[in-house]
């Protein structure tokens, strides 16, 4: 392992932003047909977001 790796997020790092996702589709399937393109342009804004501002992998 070098020395400038990441370490590995742990099993409950991990398991709320998933479950957080997971909620938040849910929330989107649950509003009326109308709504649910919002709902999923503003979770894709969100989403782009979080990557956008994550680090940058080098080894890519």
């Amino acid at each position: 392992m070098s020395m400038d790796a990441a370490p590995e997020p742990s099993a409950a790092e991990t398991a709320q932003p998933r479950e957080d996702l997971l909620s938040a589709l849910e929330v989107i399937e649950g509003q009326p047909l109308e709504e649910r393109a919002q709902g999923y342009a503003a979770l894709h804004d969100e989403l782009a977001r979080r990557l956008q501002s994550g680090p940058a992998d080098a080894s890519a």
